[in-house]
């Protein structure tokens, strides 16, 4: 009895002493959450691609092309966060206005595959979330980035592809073109020549585009990051993928993680480059990571990714990003990337050369 009555003895005071010690700090290394503040204003961040991309290689006219065109892929977007809508609309309308375009490895324009045809890939990913989707290899697709979307939204899968997906896009009610639609001749031009068939090319001036466009085929995708009213982050990619690609090769753009991820309590990242690097780097994902268990700021994580993790491992491309306090960091390793922002209604900021 005694015995028990010095073990109860020993466990209070143990209690006693234990209820009067402070409470511990906040360990510094864990970033505050981000959920618990104030949300930046409404921003959309897009690209079309990064690679070498020269003054010296631009006409003033497709200079100005691409300009209007990510202009007006920005304004629509931010029309759409104006008016209240959710991020992923945003992401989803300016996207959709580039895959549209012949101007992009992306949708109309894509490159074509070893076999002469387009081959698409696109994904979407919520920062509220965490929910995702993916199309790859899908050749009948108008708008790869809206399949995405409906896998996430109507399936219990994160990615579909090949026929499965295009039957899953049908059945959907999306719009379904026949593979010749995505077609353009200098992105053909680029596919002769790629496979030493250049006296076909009768145009001189296609001819000489096809070289600009050979030079930096790995890197023509589009993707958008937006920031909504509601605090809430999405990005979106999509591309065409390598000229002369074969045996059913996907690169990062519909890997989450790889070429797409967001996250509220960290940022959203679309990438473009040599996508095999993104995917061994998982280089959307380590941006976030960085953030959320290491403390960085966005711009921090962005260079460390590409300067030193993706660079050293030989690999080219680059990343535009958003932070949930409307923070935009567009990095890469390249000589251009094709890229723009907007927080203000009818001024988007556009850019195309490193400097």
């Amino acid at each position: 009895m005694k015995t028990l009555f010095a073990t109860l003895g020993y466990v209070l005071f143990f209690l006693l002493i234990s209820s009067c010690e402070p409470a511990p700090k906040h360990n510094p290394s864990q970033p505050t959450d981000p959920q618990n503040q104030k949300p930046g204003p409404i921003t959309l961040v897009i690209h079309g691609g990064a690679g070498t991309i020269e003054r010296k290689n631009m006409s003033a006219e497709m200079e100005a092309a691409y300009q209007e065109k990510l202009s007006e892929a920005l304004n629509a977007g931010y029309v759409v966060l104006q008016n209240g809508g959710k991020a992923e609309e945003a992401v989803m309308k300016a996207i959709t206005i580039m895959e549209d375009s012949p101007l992009f490895n992306s949708g109309k324009g894509a490159v074509f595959t070893a076999e002469g045809l387009n081959e698409l890939d696109a994904s979407i990913m919520l920062g509220r979330d965490l929910n995702a989707g993916a199309v790859a290899g899908v050749k009948t697709i108008k708008n790869p980035i809206k399949a995405a979307w409906e896998v996430l939204e109507n399936s219990p899968h994160v990615m579909l592809t090949g026929q499965g997906a295009e039957t899953f896009a049908q059945e959907r009610g999306l719009e379904m073109v026949e593979n010749s639609y995505f077609r353009v001749q200098r992105r053909y031009n680029q596919w002769l020549r790629a496979n030493g068939r250049e006296d076909e090319i009768v145009d001189e001036e296609s001819k000489e585009m096809s070289y600009i466009d050979l030079s930096h085929e790995k890197h023509g995708t589009v993707g958008a990051v937006a920031l909504d009213q509601f605090g809430n982050l999405a990005a979106g990619t999509s591309t065409g993928g390598m000229t002369n690609k074969k045996w059913g090769r996907v690169g990062d753009s519909p890997i989450i993680g790889a070429g797409t991820y967001a996250d509220n309590a960290a940022c959203g990242v679309s990438a473009t480059g040599h996508g095999e690097y993104f995917i061994r780097a998982a280089v959307a994902y380590d941006i976030a990571a960085q953030m959320k268990y290491g403390n960085k700021s966005l711009e921090e994580a962005a260079k460390a990714t590409i300067h030193e993790k993706l660079q050293g491992m030989g690999g080219t491309g680059g990343i535009i990003s958003l932070d949930r306090q409307g923070n935009v960091v567009m990095e890469f390793n390249t000589s251009g990337m094709y890229r723009g922002y907007i927080k203000e209604a009818g001024k988007p900021q556009v850019a195309i050369y490193k400097d």
